[in-house]
């Protein structure tokens, strides 16, 4: 077993004891376990056969013995005895937002209440409005909950389908009769979440059998659920399913394009299509109704209709074909494009490495500069801090900047926003910082027009720099704040603040619908991999894909800046108060 699947097995027997109503502590015990066993670079393994398992802070010795049998035998006694005594439906509706294992133990305990199926009739029946801590309003709550569950119970975050995919993909790719292959559909466009799996693939047709079997048989392939000439389907082991689409290598281009999609880019462009006497399809591009256009590469689609190349992840319909069209596809931020790492965490607050830790890791992967943002006071769950910690810590950075050469640890925070729209920190505090990222954390249930006056309140505080993941939306998780995004915006313009673009798979927040927007209005897009580990760092990656998919440049993006450039920036801003 690898970090991650151990990770996420410690994290639900905390969730597994706080249902069970043991010590609090045990159950923080496994979550804070689980957190620190993913911020380790080596895999357990490693970790338990050098021995430093037993070494590592916020692992104790039960921990560590658990996680080695977990390891050595791919199961762990303790975890299967917990299972079996709580109802599998009671861990199944912590995933509803907002109903956690405190509230699920009490339902559960008062109507015996096993399955989200019976959590919503009792909701629907009125039965939780009497119960003690819940009332109608949470009541209310928990079936807007369920509802939401409902709506995305068959998505994946775009990670998670990555990782399940990545393999699989590359067993097709390799296989010896494949000539060519592409991961398609939602994971090639990059979308925020993931339904399935799209695969295509280019053979002989004597080789087709062969390779239909081969990837039907792989390890990770939980139920096979069909298996054809031209299409063979399976559902994964992560619960995702996965198609394999097979062709002749001459209809390679035609099948990656259409199954890239959108449904709606490829209506736009069968709608242009037959404006030109065309004709569109997975099957090829045809003039004069039954005439192919030979294409060998996905260019030489676009480029038969008179376009310029579409990158995938613009293939929404949002204007992708006029731009195509006009030669104005934007040149897209790219990976190696950024400068600069900004809104990061340490020890100091909640992450799981500390300042110097995660500055070197920085470094090393070739940035220039690391904006560390713990958080602020108000947030004690997070070990927010105090004006006598933000000293603390800003001396430790003093002092390992000494050490560096054409390298700098940014002091940065990441400051709450309060229900006003003020923030955590006073004026004194916030200018000892060398930016600041505003955030809201808490009370996500406002209305748009209270939501809408919160934030534009801290946009326009003349410390603030960077608009920190503005819903606060947790993807497949919650909603967020209901906010008047172009409102929001553009006060940014006027206020001179950057936008975040938190790259975390379960935020991508600001939404890439109105990363365009944003642009338009000259308005700075932070791609910030909000990391609470060193490989948290590594999250900077989805956050491209998404800021590729709202329209981004380089010349759009704030840590595209140097070290020099992104100091004078905020400097600047300071200036002028």
């Amino acid at each position: 077993m690898d970090k991650k699947q151990i990770s996420k097995i410690l994290e639900e027997i905390g969730t597994l004891l706080e249902i069970k109503g043991e010590n609090p502590f045990k159950s923080r015990a496994y979550m804070m376990g689980a957190r620190t066993l993913l911020s380790q670079s080596a895999e357990p393994k490693e970790l338990i056969e050098s021995g430093e398992i037993r070494n590592i802070k916020g692992i104790g010795s039960a921990l560590a013995d658990k996680i080695t049998e977990l390891v050595n035998t791919g199961s762990l006694k303790y975890y299967d005895d917990l299972k079996t005594s709580i109802p599998k439906g009671l861990v199944e509706m912590t995933a509803i937002p907002g109903f956690g294992p405190k509230k699920v133990k009490k339902v559960y305990a008062a109507f015996g209440i096993q399955t989200i199926e019976e959590l919503e009739y009792a909701c629907k029946e009125n039965r939780l409005a009497d119960l003690d801590g819940f009332g109608e309003k949470t009541q209310k709550k928990i079936l807007q909950g369920i509802e939401f569950l409902k709506k995305y119970q068959d998505r994946h975050l775009f990670h998670r389908a990555e990782a399940a995919a990545v393999p699989l993909f590359e067993a097709v790719k390799n296989h010896p009769k494949v000539i060519r292959a592409e991961l398609a559909g939602s994971l090639r466009r990059k979308k925020e979440t993931i339904k399935d799996i799209d695969i295509v693939a280019s053979a002989n047709p004597a080789d087709v059998e062969e390779i239909m079997a081969f990837f039907v048989s792989q390890a990770d392939v939980e139920a096979v659920t069909g298996q054809g000439s031209t299409k063979s389907s399976v559902v994964l082991k992560q619960g995702i399913g996965a198609d394999l689409r097979l062709m002749p290598d001459d209809k390679f281009a035609y099948i990656l394009h259409h199954f890239t999609g959108s449904a709606e880019h490829n209506t736009t462009m069968r709608s242009l299509a037959k404006k030109k006497n065309m004709k569109v399809s997975e099957h090829g591009i045809f003039k004069n109704e039954n005439e192919l256009i030979p294409c060998k590469t996905e260019e030489d689609i676009f480029a038969s209709l008179g376009l310029k190349y579409v990158p995938p992840e613009l293939r929404e319909d949002t204007g992708e074909i006029d731009a195509a069209a006009d030669d104005k596809i934007p040149n897209l931020v790219a990976l190696s494009d950024m400068r600069g790492m900004l809104h990061c965490h340490s020890t100091f607050s909640d992450g799981a490495n500390t300042i110097e830790e995660m500055a070197v890791a920085t470094r090393e992967s070739g940035y220039e500069y690391f904006g560390l943002c713990d958080h602020s006071q108000v947030v004690v769950y997070a070990r927010g801090l105090k004006p006598e910690r933000v000293k603390e810590q800003h001396a430790v950075i003093d002092e390992l900047n000494q050490g560096f050469d054409g390298f700098k640890i940014l002091k940065g925070t990441e400051c709450d926003i309060m229900n006003d729209g003020s923030m955590d920190y006073p004026d004194d505090i916030l200018a000892s910082f060398d930016f600041v990222v505003a955030s809201v954390h808490t009370n996500l249930g406002m209305s748009m027009e209270a939501a809408t006056a919160r934030i534009l309140a801290a946009v326009k505080n003349p410390y603030v720099n960077i608009l920190g993941h503005p819903t606060g939306r947790l993807l497949l998780g919650r909603d967020g704040l209901p906010l008047d995004m172009n409102r929001i915006i553009d006060a940014a313009a006027e206020h001179d603040v950057a936008i975040e673009l938190n790259a975390s798979p379960h935020r991508f927040d600001l939404d890439w619908r109105y990363c365009k927007y944003a642009k338009e209005q000259g308005v700075f897009i932070s791609i910030n991999p909000d990391a609470h580990s060193i490989e948290g760092l590594d999250d900077m990656r989805y956050g491209i894909g998404i800021a590729r998919k709202g329209w981004l440049e380089k010349a759009n993006i704030l840590n595209a800046l140097s070290l020099e450039e992104i100091e004078k920036y905020f400097q600047n801003k300071r200036s002028r108060i």
